[in-house]
């Protein structure tokens, strides 16, 4: 009975709502149409009618198209917060269990090739690691000098360009200098020809840092592949997968490069004993 009378309860109030929402739409509609006639347009109720019949028309003419792009963009919005969702909870369980799941991964190759496996794995992860770390630390010094840079000059959005800039950064070779032209691209609108020359030496003097002094001392000891290895590396990664691919080009580069170079060197420094086929809950190793 209690049930019952909520639902007729909560039935009314939703009634009473959806008739007020339609009230304050049709007063929003009148309060349109009498700007649009009374207001600087001066607009006949005429053309008023022709404009939403036209529309009417538009929208009756293309509403497969229209319904088609809604359906689409909802189902890429979809699959990003679900990619996203995805990411999350995955990272949550790699800090958590990682060296349990590579553990594990490792046992599912043959026993006489764990080693190895396990050392490759290692060298992998330290190299994304220190590529991670070199480039936050590249992008950083780009985006605060070029955003500095613009906020002195009186250039608008320095903030957004000092953020657009960061993540280029992220893209080598090409990144900081598609960055740096979007930069001296809004100077030259927004302040004239002077202030995009300014702008434009201070985008190549932090060019010239990054790539001679950044690039070699952080960069350089990160990746150690060939600058051919990486051009034709953000090239593939940008046709198969676009921007992302050429984020994730170079890491990927540089990680197949060291683990081929420890496979094919037979190098095992750094690689402790055989990967257990146990481990102890105290997370001790036990020999054998």
């Amino acid at each position: 009975m209690l049930k019952g009378a909520a639902t007729a309860a909560g039935t009314t109030a939703y009634r009473n709502g959806l008739g007020d929402l339609v009230t304050q739409i049709n007063g929003g509609i009148d309060k349109i149409q009498d700007w649009l006639i009374n207001g600087p347009l001066g607009l006949s109720q005429d053309q008023i009618n022709q404009y939403v019949e036209s529309a009417r028309r538009s929208l009756s003419d293309n509403r497969s198209e229209l319904t088609s792009g809604a359906l689409g963009a909802a189902s890429t919005i979809g699959e990003i917060i679900t990619g996203a969702l995805l990411t999350l909870f995955a990272t949550v369980f790699f800090i958590k269990d990682g060296r349990k799941i590579w553990t594990w991964l490792v046992r599912l190759f043959p026993r006489g090739s764990r080693e190895r496996v396990a050392g490759a794995g290692e060298r992998a992860w330290r190299t994304l690691i220190s590529y991670v770390h070199a480039t936050l630390a590249v992008a950083f010094v780009d985006a605060v000098g070029i955003g500095v840079g613009a906020a002195l000059l009186g250039v608008p959005l320095a903030l957004p360009l000092a953020v657009l800039v960061f993540l280029f950064s992220f893209i080598p070779i090409v990144g900081a200098t598609v960055s740096g032209l979007i930069a001296v691209l809004i100077a030259l609108v927004a302040k004239g020809p002077v202030t995009a020359l300014i702008l434009l030496g201070v985008v190549l003097l932090v060019q010239q840092v990054e790539g001679h002094i950044l690039q070699p001392l952080l960069l350089g000891r990160a990746v150690k592949v060939h600058p051919l290895a990486i051009v034709f590396g953000i090239a593939t990664g940008t046709l198969l997968a676009g921007i992302i691919g050429a984020l994730l080009a170079v890491p990927i580069v540089a990680v197949i490069a060291t683990v081929s170079g420890y496979l094919s060197k037979g190098d095992t420094e750094l690689v402790p004993t055989e990967p257990p086929d146990e481990q102890t809950p105290g997370g001790a190793v036990p020999a054998g």
